[in-house]
C-alpha cells in the first residue's frame, strides 16, 4: 500500500463544498475520488485538510489517499487532471509515509479573503471577491485585527454548526492590504472553525465602516458568544491558499501564484 499526498486548486462556487453528500450533489471530494480511481483502477478515499464550504475557493488545499496501483507520480498530476472538471486540478503529488495524514499532522492553516471595496457590483470578478460599497478604512480594519492574535476563545466567530471540539485556536498573523479597490484579508493559524474567517471578515468591516468601534470589536471577541458579533459575510472572496507541515515530513507546498492580488 502507498499513500500520496495531491496539492489542489479549485474554484468552489462549481461544487458544493468540500465532502461527499449522501444525496449526489456536486463535490470536490467526489469528483477526486472519482478521478483518483479511474488511474488507480481500484476505489479510494481522498481525506483532505480541511472542508471549505460551498462557494469556498482553494489555491492549495492538501489531501492524501491509499492505493495499491504503482503509478509514476507524474501519473497522479495529468492522469487524474484528464478525468477532473475543468474547475478543479491537481498542482503536484508525492509519495508521504503511511502514518502521515493530511488533516490531522497539519500545524497551519492559511486563508485569504479578497474584498471588492468599490461602488460598483464587481461583474467580471463575480464569485471571486466579496463585495461592499461601504466606504472602509483599512487603518481601522489593521488595528483591531491586531486583537485577534494569539491562542484564544474563538466562539463569537463560530457557526452553530461547528463541530470543532474546541473553540481554542492560534492565530498567528493577521494582515490586511489594499491594492486599487481590493482589499487582501490574510489569516495564518493552528486552525480555523467553521465560518470563522468569513465572521471576522465580516465584523472588521464592521470597523472599517465605523458601524463599531476598535473597543467594540475587543469585546465581540471576550464575549465569546456567536450572537454578539455581526452577520456572516459572503463567501466569495474566500480562498484557502495553504497549508503548513512540520519540517520533518518534508511535505512540498507550491508557490502562491503571483497573479493572485497583491503578492
Amino acid at each position: 500500500m502507498q499513500r500520496i499526498l495531491l496539492n489542489i486548486r479549485y474554484l468552489g462556487h462549481a461544487f458544493c463544498g468540500w465532502q461527499k453528500q449522501p444525496n449526489g450533489l456536486p463535490t470536490v471530494q467526489a469528483a477526486l475520488e472519482t478521478a483518483v480511481a479511474q488511474i488507480a483502477g481500484h476505489r479510494v478515499e481522498v481525506l483532505a485538510a480541511g472542508r471549505t464550504d460551498r462557494g469556498v475557493h482553494a489555491l492549495n488545499l492538501t489531501a492524501h489517499f491509499d492505493t495499491t496501483a504503482r503509478r509514476p507520480l507524474y501519473a497522479w498530476v495529468a492522469g487524474v487532471n484528464s478525468h477532473l472538471p475543468e474547475q478543479v486540478a491537481v498542482l503536484s503529488a508525492q509519495e508521504v509515509p503511511s502514518d502521515f495524514h493530511a488533516r490531522f499532522n497539519a500545524c497551519r492553516r492559511e486563508y485569504r479573503y479578497v474584498l471588492s471595496n468599490a461602488p460598483v457590483r464587481p461583474v467580471i470578478l463575480k464569485g471571486l471577491v466579496g463585495w461592499t460599497f461601504v466606504p472602509l478604512s483599512v487603518e481601522k480594519m489593521q488595528a483591531a485585527s491586531a486583537l485577534l492574535l494569539g491562542e484564544q476563545d474563538f466562539s463569537s466567530f463560530r457557526s452553530s454548526e461547528c463541530q470543532a471540539k474546541t473553540p481554542i485556536k492560534t492565530m498567528y498573523s493577521v494582515d490586511i492590504l489594499s491594492k486599487n479597490d481590493l482589499i487582501c484579508f490574510d489569516f495564518a493559524a493552528s486552525g480555523f472553525l467553521h465560518h470563522q474567517v468569513r465572521n471576522m471578515v465580516g465584523a472588521l468591516i464592521y470597523v472599517g465602516s465605523g458601524k463599531i468601534t476598535q473597543d467594540d470589536f475587543a469585546q465581540i471577541i471576550t464575549a465569546r458568544n456567536r450572537q454578539k458579533a455581526p452577520p456572516t459575510f459572503m463567501a466569495d472572496g474566500l480562498y484557502l491558499t495553504g497549508v503548513d507541515y512540520p519540517s520533518e515530513w518534508q511535505i512540498h507546498k507550491p508557490p502562491m501564484p503571483k497573479w493572485f492580488f497583491g503578492e
